[in-house]
């Protein structure tokens, strides 16, 4: 009996190592819609995060298809588009942004790696400057605690300090962290934030977030029915926010479950994740 019961674990292992590695080649697109007052021009936009240097067919060309069949307006990246460890490569990220940046205004914010990337020369050198500039040099715009206003939208990006993506016990943020980081929300816009944890709802939303866009949990690595995600990178467990749309008094937050993997590279019931945003007009009655 134990014997039977040993090879129904490794079996049932083998064919969960087996579902991981398919999930892990085959993205879904899926949309959301997002409506205001403050919102003019009806628009559609693709928000793309934690790529982790992953390739879905050679230099992208399926993710690059999938974006062209949705004839997005623009494009916004939410950060950790490589992996930063021992040595950082940005080959896949580049040519994909660069792909992306031929065809649309492209957004792009800063998440852990990048900023891990910048604050360890001792590591990187100035890989951070060299790739920010091949960035810039294809018509990215770069958004590093700054933002683009463009019509009636207002596109920030907060870099969060290590601190806020401690394991275990990451610190506080509140409204004022944010406007420390970033200066005012524009009450006039509509005010978009790329805030790579999505942790700090409550903060990115007092401060004036009618849409923050997230991502870093990887849907949690492992989602299970009712649940959720089991585990984020920070080892935490079962938080709802690991992927999903939030609503709270009014503004929303849509956590991407990412492209890719890193240090866990695991997914189960949870495909990596292309975001389609359609921002609607409300009319005001």
């Amino acid at each position: 009996m134990k014997k039977i019961l040993f090879g129904a674990a490794c079996l049932a292992a083998a064919g969960g190592l087996l579902r991981s590695e398919y999930e892990k080649r085959h993205f879904s697109a899926e949309t959301f819609e997002v409506s205001s007052e403050k919102i003019r021009q009806n628009r559609t936009f693709v928000f793309l995060s934690d790529l982790h240097n992953q390739e879905f067919g050679p230099e992208n060309h399926r993710l690059l298809e999938a974006i062209r069949e949705i004839r997005p307006d623009f494009v916004l990246i939410g950060g950790d588009m490589m992996v930063t460890k021992d040595t950082c490569e940005t080959g896949p990220a580049l040519r994909l942004t660069k792909a992306l940046a031929a065809r649309y205004p492209v957004y792009y914010g800063n998440g852990n790696h990048e900023t891990r990337m910048r604050d360890k020369p001792e590591i990187y050198g100035d890989q951070y400057r060299r790739y920010m500039d091949a960035l810039e040099r294809t018509g990215v715009t770069c958004l590093s605690d700054s933002t683009a206003k463009v019509d009636d939208l207002a596109i920030t990006a907060i870099d969060l300090p290590k601190k806020y993506y401690q394991k275990f016990h990451p610190a506080k943020l509140d409204c004022r962290d944010v406007e420390r980081m970033a200066g005012p929300a524009d009450r006039e816009r509509f005010q978009i934030l790329l805030a790579h944890s999505p942790l700090f709802f409550d903060a990115y939303s007092q401060w004036g977030a009618d849409l923050t866009l997230s991502g870093h949990f990887h849907g949690g690595t492992i989602r299970l029915p009712l649940l959720g995600g089991v585990m984020t990178p920070q080892y935490q467990f079962f938080l709802p926010c690991c992927a999903g749309d939030f609503e709270k008094d009014g503004r929303r937050m849509i956590v991407s479950r990412g492209l890719g993997t890193h240090s866990i590279p695991i997914r189960f019931n949870n495909k990596p994740q292309l975001v389609v945003v359609h921002l609607k007009n409300k009319p005001i009655f």
